[in-house]
């Protein structure tokens, strides 16, 4: 039997610290991404703020917690500061909130396994509210006739837009490559921002994307070949312009997808261009939509076309299909087609006289 570590009292403060740099020690494994790595750190960093970076982290009861996750959720996010972006909003969505607590959990299961806290305090904080059902009222998948319109629009130049005299800065070429493997392969958003062009197996008749995904998990994908061209006209006539710009940039000279600073692109980035697309896609067909929104779209789509549910799991990288699952929003006249298709129904049908 192993006794339990001996109690260590550190304020909230170092135990942020500590914990953060076990962070970026599994970011360098693999073992975490760095969209994942810097969620961690915002949260983390926030909460030693909110429940006192002097205070001893073992003082830290569940009450402090809940008093913690009410204060985060009705302060203001500072990353939408335009009212532009996220209009009417005075506080934190019960999603973003939810992640936080999730971020919390996780740095509290680390201080009782390395002997901080005695007891987990997370155990007596409130539940964590329900995101499903009854907060989420919206569809998070684009519709087929969506997905079409926004692929069209992210391959045509902004209207307005003076012709580009030079290649680095004709970017609808990297957009069109960006929205295409998102809508098509659905990967994670931090998924592409680490692919490298190593990743990529490029053969006259196939080419194969091998992704680097949570957890160290890694699975082979092959591009369609309309993708597969997209692809190499973005590597033949803008990559090398853009990377010219830092030639010198060990990371650049690795990255697939640069910005048109010739830095590896990051997750603002690819939200950004997305957003670009848009806004100019027709009104009727527009709706706001995130990369991960893309991610649920060829989820739903796939299986609209009557994919295996295990296929489209394999593809999007995940380890259950329960967790497919959760991807797949409601596709309009599904329940109706099956009830038609039902084996019994024919039973009902009068019989010919």
């Amino acid at each position: 039997m192993v006794a339990p570590p001996r109690l260590e009292r550190i304020t909230v403060a170092e135990a942020a610290d500590r914990y953060l740099a076990s962070v970026v020690a599994q970011t360098l494994r693999g073992i975490l991404s760095p969209t994942t790595r810097r969620s961690y750190e915002r949260d983390v960093t926030e909460f030693a703020r909110l429940a006192g970076p002097a205070r001893v982290l073992d003082d830290v009861t569940g009450e402090d917690v809940d008093d913690v996750l009410l204060r985060y959720q009705t302060t203001p996010d500072g990353r939408y500061a335009d009212a532009s972006r996220k209009p009417g909003s005075s506080g934190r969505s019960a999603a973003t909130v939810n992640r936080f607590r999730q971020s919390v959990t996780r740095f509290f299961t680390h201080a009782a396994r390395e002997g901080w806290v005695q007891a987990d305090p997370m155990q007596w904080a409130s539940p964590p509210a329900r995101l499903r059902d009854g907060l989420r009222v919206a569809r998070t998948a684009l519709s087929a006739g969506s997905a079409a319109s926004l692929l069209e629009v992210s391959a045509a130049r902004a209207q307005g837009d003076p012709a580009a005299t030079r290649r680095d800065q004709d970017l609808q070429v990297r957009d069109r490559l960006v929205v295409a493997l998102l809508l098509v392969l659905g990967p994670r958003v931090s998924e592409l921002e680490r692919a490298n062009l190593d990743d990529f197996s490029r053969e006259p008749d196939q080419t194969r994307w091998r992704i680097q995904g949570k957890g160290g998990h890694v699975r082979t994908v092959t591009l369609s070949p309309p993708l597969a061209t997209a692809l190499e006209e973005y590597l033949e006539r803008l990559r090398p312009a853009l990377l010219a710009r830092r030639p010198d940039d060990p990371d650049a000279q690795r990255a697939l997808l640069l910005s048109w600073r010739g830095r590896r692109i990051d997750a603002q980035a690819v939200r950004g261009l997305l957003r670009r697309c848009i806004e100019r896609m027709p009104a009727q067909l527009r709706r706001e939509a995130t990369p991960h929104a893309l991610r649920h779209t060829t989820a739903t789509l796939l299986a609209a076309e009557g994919w295996d549910v295990k296929v489209v799991a394999e593809l999007l990288g995940h380890a259950s299909i329960a967790t497919t699952g959760v991807y797949l929003d409601r596709i309009e006249g599904e329940l109706a087609a099956a009830i038609r298709s039902h084996p019994l129904s024919a039973a009902l049908e009068p019989a010919e006289a």
